[in-house]
């Protein structure tokens, strides 16, 4: 029968230590050398910008409630004090809160124009004009509508004539 370890005959074991403690014949462990990695630039630019974005974007918002909850609380101290400096104070934060969120709305504007100059080399098909120019009278343009459509309605397919006994096709007669 299999003996039961004790507990710790199996800790010394996880530890790779014998039960007085003194560690158990060193494996031959070949070491690995690190590798260098090289990341590409443009997309460690690509990851910096959006985590940069995310950061300004993320300050702008806490901006914002804070100058939010600051002006309610200033609001309060003017009505009640009626101050003119108290209104003064107000309106500089409306000032300020109203510019953070300008400011928010250019942040998201100049995300989007830099992500299109990530894609400026990349040609999509929302991005391919064609331009036709005629050059030439209405009437010459009118002949070349009236031929193009007289080829679009004329057929071209081969056949070949089968005549009939009598050399003419049968065709109805008249009582």
């Amino acid at each position: 029968m299999m003996k039961k370890k004790s507990i710790d005959e199996k800790i010394a074991d996880a530890l790779d230590i014998d039960l007085d403690g003194e560690p158990k014949e060193e494996k031959h462990i070949e070491k690995v050398e690190p590798k260098e990695i090289s990341v590409d630039p443009k997309l460690k630019e690509s990851i910096d910008r959006r985590s940069d974005y995310s950061l300004v974007r993320n300050n702008l918002k806490d901006i914002i409630s804070t100058g939010q909850s600051a002006i309610e609380g200033i609001l309060n101290v003017a009505s009640e004090g009626e101050s003119p400096r108290a209104y003064e104070v107000v309106s500089q934060l409306i000032k300020s809160v109203s510019d953070a969120n300008k400011d928010l709305l250019d942040l998201h504007k100049k995300m989007k124009d830099l992500n299109k100059e990530d894609t400026f080399g990349k040609q999509s098909a929302d991005n391919i004009t064609n331009n036709a120019i005629y050059v030439g009278s209405t009437k010459d343009l009118q002949k070349l509508i009236s031929d193009s459509k007289k080829e679009a309605d004329t057929i071209d397919a081969e056949y070949e004539v089968i005549d009939g006994e009598s050399g003419k096709p049968d065709l109805p007669r008249k009582s």
